[in-house]
């Protein structure tokens, strides 16, 4: 039988010298100079802090002074015709309902079927708590409420349907038997 010869013995590690692409490797990375650094906080100091909400706990008297605007007592929603979705504020007293911009309650969506100007007026009565609509008779373009062509004055009611030219819109009172914008001025005291 014969023995294999004996395999030649490797070299010691520490003889043998790392490639130049695995020495880059293995070479140690510089150490990063960047410093991340919190700033501090004030907590006592009111100008630069920003202001903080509080919690309010119980019954809080809230401040009513003068009115920013005319106080809204209700909407009129497009709910057919151009504009579908839009609405308009009504106003207490007399609004004047027309296409112009200068009107109270400007129908201004694209309706050329509607008067520029006066078509018709809606009226909030806040001694009465009523609303009124009244077509201008003037005018050759009809107003319908609920289907009926009225020759003077209607008074409106929740969700009533008023067309004017090929518009139609819903009516929805904020003001009325329930709460009127007065009620607020009684409290004033």
């Amino acid at each position: 039988m014969r023995v294999p010869p004996p395999l030649p013995m490797a070299p010691a590690a520490a003889a043998i010298e790392p490639a130049p692409a695995i020495a880059a490797k293995l070479a140690p990375r510089p150490v990063s100079k960047h410093v991340e650094i919190e700033p501090p906080v004030v907590r006592d100091d009111p100008i630069s802090a920003p202001p903080r909400t509080q919690l309010l706990r119980g019954r809080t008297a809230v401040k009513r002074g003068e009115f920013h605007q005319d106080p809204v007592v209700g909407w009129l929603v497009v709910v057919g015709g151009p504009g579908l979705g839009a609405f308009r504020p009504i106003y207490e007293g007399n609004n004047t309902v027309g296409r112009a911009a200068t009107q109270r309650i400007p129908l201004n969506f694209g309706d050329e079927a509607i008067s520029s100007e006066e078509q018709a007026y809606l009226r909030y009565d806040s001694v009465d708590r009523k609303f009124l609509l009244v077509p201008n008779l003037a005018k050759t373009n009809i107003v319908a409420v609920n289907e009926k062509k009225p020759t003077g004055a209607v008074e409106l009611s929740a969700m009533d349907l008023i067309t004017v030219g090929r518009t139609q819109l819903a009516f929805v009172p904020f003001c009325g038997l329930d709460f009127d914008w007065s009620e607020l001025n009684d409290l004033k005291g």
